[in-house]
């Protein structure tokens, strides 16, 4: 079995061979057929990649994969990567068949085509309408407390997790869409945009289901009026919405609602009373870096959409104002556009009791900066109406022009990108609300919702960077706020001192109960893609733990009023899928950890910004209730 260490250093020998070889052989297409014609073969793959690509993946663009990484992914997802997915604008100005030609080359010497998945003989059995013991949807409930009741695990029996079992998302090489588990089946999307229901106790599929697009977020699973069935629904890279019947898979409505050619959805929408609240981002930031391209017109935003019919209910942008062009052009003689930008990368928190949901937005990509980037922003549910904003950050303009050469479509700010990418926390203490609130800049809030998103108290418990601070995820129990930090550096950027690991805060204070130190564990990983400590994935609490992933792969478990470490497990290597493949685990990013029925799931490997790739899917468990018996007796 090819090992992770072989594999990295058979990527790199491959792609430094193909960077000096005089390569004339036909370059495969996507299908395995060779590509005929003036621009086939290697030799114009490299051409191609030079002209293309080089600029940003050879390292210059610290969020742009390493060219090394490509070669352990199948053409078919490179290339469905330009056609369909993130590379789509990018790759806009090649024929097909110089994509294909593109895709071949990159792939190099990919691991072989993954085994099929594989099927459960038996068939699913009825779904409950409802699960208690569910975490429901990304934030675990309707006010992102990423909280759960504890699934049977406690401080006493947590160090007896084991792995049970890892599934390979085929042709992947990030694993960042969190599970969702309802009534003993594993519902979850992939980078492919399949999204597959996986048996809990086996890891087999009952059924898969094409979006067609990468699905990121996090499925949500309601009943519809009419229907017996769960309903489960999710957005994908193309900004449409599915809705899908959880018992086989069948499509019951998609709908599209993006409102601009680069909108897409990063964040999990939420399902509530009916309604289906979508938060909307971009890939124009990327798009930003052509020089050509007449940036910028996205305005981000958030979709009601009615969940038994897919039509929109309302919809609000960010910024009010669309875009105009502002009669000055670039270097390059492309027209200056804007007001643009402030994505919602967050699923929305959803106060029931006002009335309204809010969000946190990102930067800006045009100047001036919009007074809602950098921003939480309050929506009637009901109209979408905007209540109130609260700036956490002025003038926070910035796209990927500011790491290209060029940087024709820069905005004189250039940043620092520090946007509010975690959900908002709805949290109740005493007889009062707050709004907890965390930020790329490492900086923690608390608001007050009632007051238009005054500030209670603010405490700065990391230095941040383009990775965070507060990147994607904090969590809360009834009596503490857990503020995971990455403070990574992938820029000379920032500078200062950092504080990697979890911050255990008073919620209605802003003081620090305690801080553990993440230690980073990178022998024998290499170097590129990047491994450090940081924390940038969402994390998930009871009121006993703290689960928490790292970027170099570490699956964390800490107690909750101390904050020492009684569990660890390192998720960087490979390991054997229940297809019979091979998962390779890596960097945790985004999605974080589910509790369910003593089990926890985690995704590990993240292939974007040089982090260590991987396509797994863990899954751990107590062990049976007879050998934990046994063991403790043995004890």
């Amino acid at each position: 079995m090819i090992t992770v260490k072989s594999l990295m250093r058979r990527i790199s020998q491959v792609m430094a061979a193909a960077a000096l070889m005089p390569l004339a052989h036909a370059a495969p297409s996507a299908s395995g057929q060779p590509v005929e014609g003036a621009i086939a073969g290697s030799a114009d793959g490299m051409a191609l990649y030079q002209a293309h690509c080089a600029a940003c993946h050879d390292g210059q663009v610290p969020r742009a994969p390493h060219m090394i990484t490509f070669s352990t992914i199948g053409a078919d997802t490179i290339l469905n990567a330009m056609n369909n997915g993130v590379m789509r604008a990018q790759a806009s100005a090649l024929s097909a068949s110089e994509r294909e030609v593109l895709a071949g080359f990159l792939a190099g010497e990919a691991m072989a085509p993954p085994k099929p998945i594989l099927a459960c003989t038996d068939p699913m059995s009825e779904l409950a309408s409802a699960d208690a013991a569910a975490m429901q949807g990304w934030g675990g409930n309707a006010k992102n407390h990423r909280h759960s009741d504890g699934a049977g695990l406690d401080r006493n029996n947590v160090d007896r997790l084991a792995l049970k079992w890892v599934f390979a998302y085929p042709g992947a090489l990030r694993a960042r869409s969190q599970p969702l588990v309802h009534d003993g089946v594993i519902f979850v999307g992939s980078q492919s945009g399949d999204i597959y229901a996986l048996d809990l106790e086996s890891g087999c599929a009952h059924w898969t289901y094409s979006a067609g697009s990468e699905v990121r977020s996090s499925l949500s699973l309601g009943q519809v009026p009419g229907r017996d069935d769960p309903v489960l629904y999710m957005g994908d890279f193309s900004a449409a919405v599915h809705a899908i019947d959880a018992s086989d898979g069948s499509l019951i409505w998609r709908s599209s609602v993006g409102g601009h050619p680069d909108a897409t959805i990063t964040g999990s929408p939420k399902l509530h009373e009916g309604s289906l609240y979508v938060p909307i981002s971009s890939s124009e930031w990327a798009t930003a870096a052509d020089p050509g391209y007449a940036c910028c017109t996205f305005r981000g935003g958030v979709v009601s959409v009615d969940a038994a019919s897919g039509e929109v209910n309302w919809r609000a942008h960010v910024i009010d104002e669309p875009a105009v062009e502002t009669g000055e052009t670039n270097l390059f003689g492309a027209a200056r556009k804007g007001p643009a930008g402030a994505p919602v990368w967050n699923s929305p928190t959803i106060d029931a009791e006002r009335g309204v949901l809010y969000v946190g937005t990102g930067e800006s990509y045009t100047s001036p900066a919009a007074d809602t980037s950098d921003a939480v922003l309050a929506f009637s549910l009901a109209t979408g109406e905007r209540q109130w904003a609260k700036q956490l950050l002025g003038g926070d303009a910035w796209n990927m022009a500011c790491f290209i050469g060029e940087a024709a479509n820069c905005p004189e700010e250039d940043g620092p990108d520090l946007d509010i990418g975690a959900s908002i926390v709805l949290w109740s203490g005493g007889e009062r609300d707050y709004l907890l609130v965390g930020q790329k800049s490492g900086d923690v809030y608390a608001l007050d919702p009632d007051k238009g998103g005054a500030v209670v108290w603010h405490n700065k418990v990391g230095r941040g960077g383009f990775l965070g601070g507060v990147h994607w995820g904090m969590s809360a129990n009834g009596d503490s706020l857990f503020v995971p930090i990455a403070d990574t550096t992938i820029t000379g950027r920032f500078s200062g001192p950092v504080s990697p690991g979890i911050h255990a805060l008073d919620p209605t204070s802003g003081e620090v109960r305690w801080y553990t130190p993440s230690v980073a564990d990178c022998d024998g990983k290499s170097p590129i893609p990047v491994c450090d400590q940081g924390m940038s994935a969402a994390i998930t609490s009871t009121d006993q733990l703290v689960f928490a992933g790292s970027l170099d792969g570490n699956l964390n478990v800490y107690d909750s009023l101390s904050g020492e470490i009684l569990w660890s497990f390192d998720t960087f290597g490979d390991f054997e899928s229940v297809s019979g493949d091979t998962a390779l685990g890596g960097s945790i990013e985004s999605d974080g950890p589910v509790l369910y029925k003593g089990h926890v799931l985690i995704n590990s490997g993240y292939q974007f910004g040089a982090r260590m790739p991987g396509n797994a899917l863990m899954v751990f468990s107590l062990p049976p209730e007879a050998d934990l018996a046994r063991s403790t007796r043995d004890e």
